[in-house]
């Protein structure tokens, strides 16, 4: 009683209280009750409680369904008949509502059945209960339809802390009592007022795919009665989720393919055709439209295969889902989006055709149903168009109305690339074409409004992939059309997307030289004009000197003049630093196409650019100076660094301006951001100029050796994993690449001693383990002998548990790394050093991992750690089974049965002996699932594991 007590005042604080603090508290105090022992008999007594309000029922009735699922496990033996009876009363009691009471209690005894063998329930399982439960009590059958609705969906609910082997059990018992099920229904059909909740319950039945003939289903009393429901007005929605499901069902393999389910098919599609008059009909409620668009989309989606042999009974469908797409509530017209994509597959995809032999009966099919489907996809371009309009109200679009939009226009932007890969870019194009010049047509050809003409254009960017660049016939005209654009933000900034993504066709083009000047000034206009249109224009000015490099050398000094506006905001420019990152890239480009002297010459200017602010800043407090001031100079230089391809000119400018990268290196050592953006520079030189840089590459890593010590900063340790790749194997760099390794490692290490300082460094140790099978990689000569070698293992081991995924991922791919050492090194030496060190930590690192699969990570980790578990046992074989029969044996046979840890041993052997590696992963989620069903179990195995304790001995396995 005093809990009930403290449970109502906490959910009247919860509902009522005036003050936020107080009502956190309650919420908080209801979470942890629900947790504990007690609220199994609190849940039930409040609930019978005739005097408590729907806010305790509802809270109750969650607690007792939360309970059933999670901690069933909790319970006596004995405690499944009371329970049970107690639901049941409970299921009777609120049979006429309140709806999410009865909601809950159901979901609750569906989850009971879960756990407790059909013999329990008595002969024929609940199914049979519930049967005899409605013929003695049929004033409660509204409750009892609601659970004959929840129990099939509990077959796949992964709440309930069942066991797989139970869960498939399950599965089998309901589907084996199918026939009864739908019996129960059928005899509900006579009661008027139930039928829509008979529906639900059927289409809830038809998603377990059991095989039911089609034949059987076509002339099933409850399918006739959905599709009778299709003529009423408002349409019934759940007999329309009956027809969903029934198409599905129709496709589905384990119901034996349609080929099965013909009888079926037969009476569904011709209902579902007969109302695509709906579609037309202003006066029809738009949920009823939507339902119908629904049906539609279904029957093109679960049918594609035979819609794409192009016969007349399929273009009838097809015909009807343009009506669908035509429809101009988008939300509706989408819904066909996917199966214009499904068809696109089954039209050009080889294998599509695979089964007609010759290549020419394949070419001549294709052919033949690329043929028929022309004219649909034709009229699909001209369908979606207008949809990427933008509103005449678009100034006052909210984000997230914009937001949408912008989805919408990606949206369209596919269906038309599905399109254009039917009938070809070009054709796609000069469709799009047409429609630009009515466009024109109507507004006058002065674009006063300009929302059509951008509509089409951004059109044509889409389909931009799949045009030929020798189209001849169009683009010449488009592209003459742009340069008569007014200067709208909207429509200039799709016209620079568009130059940016035809800039192979410019390239390609005759007059590509006598028209890249008026592209050029095209977005010179568009980075003038807004910061979004500014963006697209730097980015096309990218795209544009990476296709028409080789035209565009000779113009290197207007575009350095461009780029110099720019990024100094002349010539009332307004591109951001972030995007004048691609003009920077635009001229790397073409520098790179220059002869190594005009290269030289260009990168210097261009490299001044960049070293002129830093020099400047220098002079000044540079300690004081905020971050971004500095690494927009120093990105650019990685930019240049990144894409000049000319090692020799880019070593002299590295070389060059190491002394302001020295100045930075020694003064802001402690800047994150700073020294982030500095090593980004160094990678890139070290990566461009190799061998070239090896004057500097002495001092760089003495700087960052010397800095790493004192700062910490994991983009030090990126820097080296580059060296490493670079100059791993030259024996002229063995010692001071020697001296490297060992100073970062070491201090990593003593960085790292425990799981809680991994997790609050995991920056530094995804990097340190990135860095580490690096040296695995490139240099093991220094690396494996190493004294370091061996901490750096045991570091390794400390950190497998952090939760932070990218460091793990880095911690588990070193350790595989070393498992997997004969694949990169297969030198006797260091294979022998490796097992001098991993064999005495076996049974340890085992034992981590196998905690890891039962909860000591997420289960989104399982396919890295297996991966880990699988390198360790076929190096170790017998040895590693070893290891995880100890580790196994530690867990306590409450949550891991003999049976259930045997399978795994078993299946880890079988790998031990050269199984595929497929034959271990079902073993390993199940295992997961077991341990993992719920937090008491999941906290037993990790108690029982002590993944965080490395000097833990397993019992001994004879």
């Amino acid at each position: 009683m005093e809990h009930q007590n403290a449970v109502k005042e906490a959910l009247n604080a919860l509902y009522h209280h005036p003050d936020d603090t107080v009502r956190v508290q309650a919420d908080r105090w209801l979470q942890t009750f629900q947790g504990t022992l007690d609220a199994w008999q609190v849940a039930d007594n409040l609930l019978h409680d005739s005097s408590s309000n729907l806010e305790t029922l509802i809270f109750c009735s969650q607690t007792l369904r939360s309970k059933v699922q999670r901690d069933f496990e909790e319970l006596p033996p004995g405690a499944f008949q009371k329970l049970r009876q107690s639901l049941t009363t409970l299921l009777k009691k609120f049979h006429k509502g309140p709806p999410k009471v009865r909601t809950q209690i159901s979901i609750a005894v569906a989850a009971l059945a879960v756990h407790v063998p059909a013999a329990d329930w008595g002969d024929g399982g609940i199914i049979s209960w519930l049967r005899d439960e409605m013929n003695m009590h049929p004033e409660y059958v509204p409750g009892f339809l609601e659970l004959l609705t929840v129990l099939p969906e509990e077959t796949f609910n992964y709440k309930i802390a069942a066991r797989p082997d139970r869960r498939r059990q399950f599965e089998n018992e309901l589907t084996s009592q199918m026939d009864a099920a739908l019996s129960i229904l059928t005899a509900c059909l006579n009661i008027t007022e139930l039928k829509e909740q008979v529906l639900e319950a059927f289409a809830s039945w038809l998603r377990l795919r059991h095989g039911i003939p089609g034949a059987v289903l076509a002339g099933h009393p409850l399918v006739h009665a959905a599709l009778s429901s299709l003529n009423c007005d408002p349409l019934s929605e759940a007999s329309v989720n009956v027809i969903s499901e029934l198409i599905h069902h129709t496709a589905s393999p384990s119901s034996g393919g349609i080929s099965a389910q013909t009888p079926l098919i037969q009476v569904i599609v011709p209902q579902i055709l007969s109302l695509k008059a709906h579609l037309r009909d202003s006066s029809k409620d738009e949920e009823d439209v939507k339902a119908i668009g629904r049906l539609f989309a279904d029957v093109g989606d679960s049918y594609v295969e035979l819609i794409a042999t192009g016969s007349d009974e399929s273009m009838v469908i097809v015909h009807a889902l343009l009506e669908v797409t035509a429809h101009p509530e988008f939300d509706i017209a989408s819904m066909t989006f996917n199966f214009w994509h499904s068809l696109q597959l089954m039209l050009t995809k080889r294998d599509s055709y695979s089964s007609l032999g010759s290549e020419a009966s394949i070419e001549a099919e294709r052919n033949r149903r690329l043929h028929i489907f022309q004219p649909a996809y034709q009229s699909l371009v001209s369908l979606v168009g207008f949809r990427v309009q933008y509103p005449e109200d678009y100034q006052g679009l909210t984000y997230e109305d914009l937001k949408e939009f912008k989805q919408t226009r990606y949206a369209v932007a596919d269906v038309l690339i599905d399109a254009a890969l039917i009938l070809g870019g070009d054709t796609t194009l000069k469709i799009l074409y047409m429609k630009l010049l009515e466009a024109n047509a109507q507004t006058g050809n002065d674009f006063q409004d300009w929302r059509p003409a951008e509509a089409i254009l951004f059109c044509i960017w889409a389909i931009s992939n799949y045009v030929s660049v020798v189209e001849a016939e169009v683009m010449p005209q488009v592209m003459a059309l742009l340069q008569n654009l007014p200067q709208q933000a909207q429509l200039l900034q799709t016209a620079c997307l568009l130059v940016g993504a035809y800039s192979k066709w410019l390239n390609a083009a005759p007059a590509s030289v006598s028209i890249l000047p008026s592209i050029i000034r095209i977005l010179m206009s568009g980075m003038g004009t807004s910061e979004d249109c500014a963006a697209a224009a730097a980015l096309a000015f990218r795209h544009i000197c990476d296709d028409c490099r080789k035209n565009l050398c000779g113009y290197f000094e207007d575009l350095f003049n461009i780029y110099c506006m720019a990024i100094n905001g002349g010539g009332g420019y307004k591109v951001s630093a972030e995007d004048s990152l691609n003009l920077v890239e635009a001229l790397g480009m073409v520098v790179t196409e220059l002869p190594l002297d005009q290269a030289k010459g260009a990168l210097e200017k261009l490299c001044f650019s960049a070293a002129s602010p830093l020099e400047e800043a220098a002079k000044e407090d540079l300690e004081k100076k905020h971050a971004r001031e500095l690494t927009v100079h120093i990105d650019r230089f990685a930019f240049l660094f990144r894409y000049v391809n000319h090692p020799e000119a880019v070593a002299a400018e590295i070389n060059k301006h190491w002394a302001i990268f020295r100045i930075i290196f020694d003064t802001r050592p402690w800047d994150m951001r700073t020294m982030e953006s500095l090593c980004r520079a160094c990678k890139y030189a070290v990566r461009t100029s190799g061998r070239y840089i090896i004057n500097t590459i002495g001092e760089m890593l003495a700087k960052i050796q010397f800095h790493y010590q004192q700062h910490h900063q994991p983009c030090f340790l990126y820097l080296s994993s580059e060296v490493i790749k670079i100059f791993g194997s030259d024996p002229s760099c063995a010692d001071y690449l020697k001296n490297l390794i060992e100073t970062l490692f070491a201090h990593t290490t003593c960085l790292m001693t425990s799981i809680k300082e991994v997790t609050a460094r995991p920056d530094i140790a995804d990097d340190c383990f990135l860095l580490a099978s690096r040296c695995l990689r490139y240099c093991p000569h220094l690396f494996i002998p190493s004294p370091i070698f061996p901490p750096l293992v045991d570091c390794a081991m400390i950190g497998i548990t952090v939760q932070h995924r990218e460091a793990c991922h880095s911690i588990l791919t070193f350790l595989t790394d070393i498992f997997d050492l004969e694949k990169s090194v297969n030198e006797e030496q260091f294979v022998l050093i490796r097992d001098n060190i991993i064999i005495p930590r076996g049974a340890t690192i085992t034992r981590i991992l196998i905690a890891s699969l039962a909860g000591a990570l997420p289960s989104s980790r399982l396919d890295t750690v297996t991966y880990s578990l699988l390198a360790l046992t076929r190096t170790y074989r017998l040895q590693a089974v070893g290891w995880a029969k100890g580790s196994v044996s530690l867990i306590p046979r409450t949550a891991l049965t003999e049976t259930e840890s045997t399978k795994f041993l078993q299946a880890l052997s079988d790998i031990a002996y050269g199984a595929d590696v497929n034959s271990l992963i079902g073993h390993v989620e199940e295992l997961s699932d077991v341990c993992r069903r719920n937090r008491t179990v999941q906290e037993l195995v990790q108690a029982a594991l002590k993944p965080l304790e490395l000097n833990l001995v397993a019992a001994p396995v004879s």
